[in-house]
């Protein structure tokens, strides 16, 4: 492996949301407390939120640090784009080696991207795609293909006649935009369904909760299904509707988090698209110090989701939560393996 001999700082953003404070957290390999060896490599990461998914790829990300030699510092925007914009400034002035930004908004942070290219600082954008300006990288899922299947499931659960409602991300979030987008496309060809209503709730299963007990109470029982961009909000719900004792409701989400896919196995939700937040987060590292390194790497690998249904959650179930143990044990090589065969989703 080639070694690191620039001084220079790679900093990977990941747009999560933001904490209230602004200092930043070190995550060392293995140890929050180590200082690194001579090959360490350190990281600024800042993502839009510390929702379900991220939480996940977080795990997948220390991972991969701690078998790479790489430091991580970790930073949640709390979903407000100056936050975010500060951390990232932090970043720069700190002189890490890289920057993985998961976004708030996909058309931000061009100031803060323009200074760490100046300071040849590497950013690398994953999940969440930022417009406008040049990273170094990206690392991004196939939200439109993502947004096509889900509302594809919905179809077919419906048979093509029906009414939905739609539970968008982040507005102005490239993927609340592309997944609205394949929604929109499938929707399009199928004009027996007919959607009630489209409103954000920002990944938050709490926010769903609230939206839909609106619907409910305006529509009642003419929503017969449920298109949420995220599992999160799809839970929120599926808890709102049960509350509201409302049944034979179809529920369709993105993700395939631990809760949404345990829907999935309980019949609550008719399925979800698998995003392994583990796996792309911590591929979204491996690009980010493959760069630093100066090794060979694709720079903009794509993250295609599968379909989940009851016919195969218990396969996603396997190495998202009943055997994630050893799957975080052998993520690192996977990734790796991952990135020279490109299909970054592969998990086996």
């Amino acid at each position: 492996m080639k070694r690191a001999t620039s001084t220079k700082k790679l900093l990977i953003t990941i747009g999560v949301t933001a904490v209230a404070t602004l200092a930043l957290s070190a995550c060392a390999a293995g140890d929050p407390n180590a200082g690194g060896g001579a090959d360490t490599i350190t990281v600024g990461v800042t993502v839009y939120d510390m929702s379900s998914f991220i939480t996940q790829g977080k795990e997948g990300m220390e991972a991969y640090a701690a078998a790479r030699d790489i430091e991580l510092q970790w930073n949640s925007a709390g979903g407000d784009v100056s936050t975010q914009a500060n951390q990232m400034d932090q970043y720069i002035a700190a002189g890490v080696d890289a920057i993985i930004i998961v976004p708030v908004q996909a058309d931000s942070l061009q100031p803060q991207v323009a200074a760490a290219k100046a300071a040849d600082i590497p950013v690398i954008a994953v999940n969440t795609s930022l417009t406008g300006t040049e990273v170094t990288a990206s690392v991004q899922p196939d939200d439109v293909a993502a947004g096509a299947q889900e509302a594809t499931q919905m179809v077919e659960a419906l048979s093509g006649e029906g009414n939905v409602v739609i539970l968008e991300g982040p507005l102005g979030s490239s993927p609340q935009i592309d997944r609205g987008k394949g929604i929109d496309s499938v929707l399009a060809e199928n004009p027996g369904i007919s959607v009630l209503a489209k409103e954000t709730a920002n990944w938050s299963r709490d926010e769903a909760v609230n939206q839909m007990s609106n619907w409910i109470s305006a529509f009642g029982s003419d929503i017969d299904g449920v298109i949420s961009q995220n599992d999160d909000m799809a839970l929120g719900a599926i808890q709102a509707l049960r509350e509201a004792g409302v049944e034979g409701v179809s529920v369709v989400g993105i993700d395939g988090i631990e809760d949404g896919l345990r829907a999935v196995e309980a019949g609550d939700m008719i399925g979800t698209s698998l995003q392994n937040g583990t796996v792309e987060l911590a591929t979204g590292l491996a690009v980010a110090a493959k760069i630093v390194r100066g090794e060979d790497v694709e720079r903009n690998p794509v993250y295609t989701m599968p379909p989940v249904t009851a016919a195969n959650v218990a396969d996603a179930l396997r190495n998202v939560v009943t055997e994630r143990d050893a799957f975080l044990a052998r993520l690192p090589d996977l990734v790796d393996q991952n990135l020279v065969d490109g299909d970054i989703a592969n998990e086996e």
